[in-house]
């Protein structure tokens, strides 16, 4: 998907894995503050279109479960992240993973009287 994305845009890979490019502006005390609707210009809009396509790409690969996973995310870096933990690309989903395998099978024996029928066929 990576791949495919940056052949179409290279910025809209930027937009889904570093998050939206901001609209910001200094308010009367100074302190950066997101810029209201009223606010925007051509620059801005562009920006926000950005984003709506960035989001559309992801969208439209997913499949209707990882679709319940992401409707409520508002920007494509949210989308992003909760794929990769889904899909464990994150390296502590990888680890805690590789973590809970190595427990179950370092638990995994026969029990007196068991069958090995009965012995695989137990859940972990």
């Amino acid at each position: 998907m990576r791949d495919h994305i940056i052949g179409e845009d290279y910025q809209l890979w930027d937009i889904i894995s570093d998050g939206p490019l901001a609209t910001m502006k200094n308010n009367a005390e100074g302190i950066e503050v997101p810029k209201t609707r009223a606010d925007r210009n051509a620059e801005d809009l562009r920006k926000w279109e950005k984003n709506a396509m960035a989001q559309k790409w992801l969208v439209c690969a997913l499949g209707p479960n990882e679709y319940s996973r992401i409707q409520s995310c508002t920007t494509t870096k949210e989308i992003w992240d909760i794929l990769q933990v889904a899909h464990e690309r994150k390296p502590q989903v990888k680890r805690s993973r590789g973590t809970l395998l190595y427990s179950q099978y370092e638990n995994f024996n026969m029990e007196e009287g068991e069958t090995i029928q009965e012995m695989q066929s137990l859940p972990y």
